[in-house]
């Protein structure tokens, strides 16, 4: 295990009592036998980076197990939903409890919701979205406005074995499927159509974010006759 991974799992002992904190960052430096300047090389903004490692390494165990689950016999919503149940099943409910507060503090609210918009994204582009047009945006906001609510759900969850949040899961993922309903027997419609191609058609410039940052809100590409 590398010194960063390291670090960042002597910090769990602590957040239950500091939070994701400086205080937290320093014990766990302490810990691990490494100075301040070390643990703050690794963690340049200290506790925002340790709680967003912390959330990062989540995902990638929700992604490993999406990859090696057979899902392959799933309706697609439920693929979805195993996507957000994996995701808080590799969590821990306090370090939940203490990130929401951590980042609603307004200085971190703009990491926080670029984490929870990463998570989405990556439930979707794991089960095969290929989308780069304004549906890159609507299934993730769709699925984030979902995912918020599940977990707010979960973390007072008593249930055994969180039971009452699978099943309030199932029924809020519904939404996400109807959306993608609704908006699939729209673009048939005469009202659609005659829309899209007068002042809808402002919609077809919308792309997705293009490389190297993931996380820029979007991208304008407007058609070669406009530039």
């Amino acid at each position: 295990m590398i010194e960063k991974d390291k670090l960042l799992e002597a910090a769990l002992n602590h957040v239950p009592f500091d939070g994701w904190s400086d205080a937290t960052l320093l014990a766990a430096a302490e810990d691990c036998d490494l100075s301040e300047a070390d643990a703050r090389a690794m963690y340049p903004r200290g506790a925002v980076d340790l709680a967003l490692a912390y959330h990062r390494a989540g995902d990638a165990m929700m992604v490993e197990r999406l990859n090696s689950e057979d899902l392959s016999e799933m309706r697609f919503r439920d693929k979805i939903a195993a996507g957000v149940r994996f995701r808080l099943e590799v969590a821990d409910k306090e370090m939940v409890r203490k990130g929401m507060s951590f980042f609603a503090m307004p200085q971190n609210a703009s990491d926080g919701a670029a984490a929870l918009w990463a998570t989405c994204g990556l439930i979707w582009e794991t089960l095969g979205d290929s989308s780069t047009d304004l549906n890159w945006y609507t299934k993730r906001a769709t699925l984030l406005a979902v995912y918020s609510s599940v977990v707010l759900f979960w973390l007072g969850d008593e249930s055994d074995d969180n039971e009452a949040t699978w099943a309030f899961l199932d029924r809020r993922i519904d939404d996400v499927m109807q959306i993608e309903k609704i908006k699939g027997q729209a673009r048939g419609t005469a009202l659609y159509k005659a829309f899209m191609s007068g002042p809808g058609k402002i919609l077809d410039t919308i792309k997705a974010p293009g490389a190297p940052n993931p996380n820029y809100p979007g991208r304008w590409h407007p058609d070669e006759d406009d530039t």
